[in-house]
Protein backbone atom coordinates (compact mmCIF):
# COMPACT_ATOMS: atom_id res chain seq x y z
CA UNK A 1 0.00 0.00 0.00
CA UNK A 2 0.86 3.54 -0.49
CA UNK A 3 -0.59 7.11 0.45
CA UNK A 4 -1.11 10.21 -1.79
CA UNK A 5 -2.70 13.75 -0.76
CA UNK A 6 -6.19 13.46 -2.15
CA UNK A 7 -6.97 15.15 -5.81
CA UNK A 8 -10.24 16.36 -6.86
CA UNK A 9 -10.88 12.60 -8.91
CA UNK A 10 -10.40 11.06 -5.68
CA UNK A 11 -12.39 13.21 -3.64
CA UNK A 12 -15.06 12.44 -5.66
CA UNK A 13 -14.49 8.99 -5.89
CA UNK A 14 -14.87 9.20 -2.38
CA UNK A 15 -18.18 11.35 -1.84
CA UNK A 16 -19.63 8.81 -3.95
CA UNK A 17 -19.30 5.71 -1.81
CA UNK A 18 -22.17 4.25 -0.55
CA UNK A 19 -22.31 2.01 2.34
CA UNK A 20 -25.15 -0.41 3.49
CA UNK A 21 -27.36 -0.26 6.46
CA UNK A 22 -26.76 0.61 9.12
CA UNK A 23 -23.10 1.84 8.05
CA UNK A 24 -25.18 4.08 5.35
CA UNK A 25 -24.63 6.89 7.89
CA UNK A 26 -21.19 7.11 6.51
CA UNK A 27 -22.39 8.34 3.33
CA UNK A 28 -21.34 11.31 1.71
CA UNK A 29 -23.21 13.68 -0.53
CA UNK A 30 -21.24 15.78 -3.32
CA UNK A 31 -20.90 19.19 -3.01
CA UNK A 32 -18.04 21.60 -4.24
CA UNK A 33 -17.49 21.97 -0.51
CA UNK A 34 -17.18 18.68 0.40
CA UNK A 35 -14.45 18.53 -2.89
CA UNK A 36 -12.72 21.28 -0.83
CA UNK A 37 -12.59 20.22 2.33
CA UNK A 38 -10.72 16.92 1.29
CA UNK A 39 -8.32 18.91 -0.87
CA UNK A 40 -7.27 20.24 2.40
CA UNK A 41 -3.81 18.91 3.26
CA UNK A 42 -5.46 16.92 6.56
CA UNK A 43 -6.75 14.18 3.39
CA UNK A 44 -4.46 11.40 2.53
CA UNK A 45 -5.16 8.82 -0.30
CA UNK A 46 -4.73 5.06 0.56
CA UNK A 47 -3.75 2.46 -2.62
CA UNK A 48 -3.17 -0.76 -2.89
CA UNK A 49 -0.03 -1.88 -5.19
CA UNK A 50 -2.51 -1.79 -8.29
CA UNK A 51 -2.90 2.07 -7.92
CA UNK A 52 -6.58 1.33 -7.10
CA UNK A 53 -7.68 4.03 -4.42
CA UNK A 54 -8.93 1.75 -1.41
CA UNK A 55 -9.52 4.30 1.75
CA UNK A 56 -8.38 7.24 3.29
CA UNK A 57 -7.43 9.09 6.22
CA UNK A 58 -7.94 12.66 7.56
CA UNK A 59 -5.65 14.69 10.37
CA UNK A 60 -6.43 17.25 12.92
CA UNK A 61 -9.86 18.98 12.34
CA UNK A 62 -11.14 17.40 9.95
CA UNK A 63 -11.22 14.15 12.09
CA UNK A 64 -13.23 15.76 14.75
CA UNK A 65 -16.76 15.24 14.86
CA UNK A 66 -18.03 18.95 16.24
CA UNK A 67 -20.40 18.86 19.40
CA UNK A 68 -21.37 20.85 22.56
CA UNK A 69 -20.54 18.55 24.59
CA UNK A 70 -17.19 16.81 24.25
CA UNK A 71 -14.01 19.18 24.36
CA UNK A 72 -11.16 18.20 21.75
CA UNK A 73 -7.89 18.81 24.01
CA UNK A 74 -4.92 19.41 21.72
CA UNK A 75 -2.72 16.80 23.27
CA UNK A 76 -3.93 14.15 21.07
CA UNK A 77 -3.82 13.65 16.95
CA UNK A 78 -6.86 13.26 16.18
CA UNK A 79 -7.53 10.39 13.10
CA UNK A 80 -10.70 9.99 10.62
CA UNK A 81 -10.30 6.70 8.19
CA UNK A 82 -12.67 6.26 5.94
CA UNK A 83 -12.49 2.32 3.35
CA UNK A 84 -14.05 1.56 -0.05
CA UNK A 85 -17.44 0.21 0.81
CA UNK A 86 -16.61 -3.10 -0.68
CA UNK A 87 -13.35 -3.93 1.42
CA UNK A 88 -15.67 -3.22 4.49
CA UNK A 89 -16.66 -5.84 6.54
CA UNK A 90 -13.94 -8.96 5.47
CA UNK A 91 -11.21 -8.33 7.26
CA UNK A 92 -9.36 -5.66 5.49
CA UNK A 93 -8.95 -3.48 8.24
CA UNK A 94 -6.10 -4.92 10.26
CA UNK A 95 -3.84 -3.86 7.61
CA UNK A 96 -5.33 -1.15 6.49
CA UNK A 97 -4.95 0.98 10.10
CA UNK A 98 -2.01 -0.62 10.71
CA UNK A 99 -0.78 1.05 7.80
CA UNK A 100 -2.29 4.28 8.68
CA UNK A 101 -0.97 3.74 12.44
CA UNK A 102 2.77 2.91 10.66
CA UNK A 103 2.85 6.01 8.37
CA UNK A 104 1.69 8.52 11.05
CA UNK A 105 3.96 7.10 13.49
CA UNK A 106 6.75 7.65 11.14
CA UNK A 107 5.53 10.87 10.64
CA UNK A 108 4.61 12.60 14.08
CA UNK A 109 6.31 10.37 16.26
CA UNK A 110 5.10 8.95 19.76
CA UNK A 111 1.80 11.45 19.78
CA UNK A 112 -0.93 9.71 21.08
CA UNK A 113 -3.84 9.69 18.86
CA UNK A 114 -7.61 9.73 19.30
CA UNK A 115 -10.45 8.40 17.02
CA UNK A 116 -14.04 9.33 17.19
CA UNK A 117 -16.22 6.83 15.97
CA UNK A 118 -20.78 6.05 15.82
CA UNK A 119 -20.91 3.80 19.29
CA UNK A 120 -23.25 1.73 16.96
CA UNK A 121 -20.10 0.69 14.72
CA UNK A 122 -18.93 -1.72 16.47
CA UNK A 123 -16.86 -3.61 13.98
CA UNK A 124 -15.00 -0.09 13.77
CA UNK A 125 -14.81 -0.19 18.01
CA UNK A 126 -13.34 -3.83 18.11
CA UNK A 127 -11.06 -2.84 15.57
CA UNK A 128 -9.36 0.13 16.93
CA UNK A 129 -9.23 -2.16 20.56
CA UNK A 130 -7.11 -4.52 18.75
CA UNK A 131 -4.49 -1.47 17.84
CA UNK A 132 -4.71 -0.61 21.54
CA UNK A 133 -7.15 1.78 21.35
CA UNK A 134 -9.63 2.51 24.88
CA UNK A 135 -12.66 4.34 25.30
CA UNK A 136 -11.73 7.65 26.56
CA UNK A 137 -15.83 9.45 26.41
CA UNK A 138 -19.27 9.34 24.88
CA UNK A 139 -21.15 12.70 23.59
CA UNK A 140 -24.13 12.31 21.41
CA UNK A 141 -24.54 14.97 17.80
CA UNK A 142 -28.30 15.03 16.55
CA UNK A 143 -29.70 11.10 17.22
CA UNK A 144 -25.88 9.70 16.97
CA UNK A 145 -23.90 8.49 19.95
CA UNK A 146 -20.06 8.59 19.20
CA UNK A 147 -17.06 7.29 21.29
CA UNK A 148 -13.84 8.82 21.35
CA UNK A 149 -11.03 6.34 21.85
CA UNK A 150 -7.37 7.17 22.40
CA UNK A 151 -3.98 5.66 22.03
CA UNK A 152 -1.33 6.47 25.09
CA UNK A 153 1.64 5.38 23.06
CA UNK A 154 2.98 4.09 19.85
CA UNK A 155 3.78 0.84 21.48
CA UNK A 156 0.76 -0.78 19.43
CA UNK A 157 2.04 -3.73 17.33
CA UNK A 158 -0.20 -5.07 14.54
CA UNK A 159 -2.59 -7.51 15.42
CA UNK A 160 -1.82 -11.55 13.89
Amino acid sequence: MYIDRINTLMASDILSWKYDKPYDFYNNEFSPEAVSEMLEDSYFGVFDTGKRLVGFFCLGLAAQVPNDEYVYSKQYIDIGIGMRPEYTGQGNGVSFLGFILSYISKTYGNTPKRLTVAKFNLRAIRLYEQFSFHRESEFVKGTIAFVTMIQENDSFSEPG
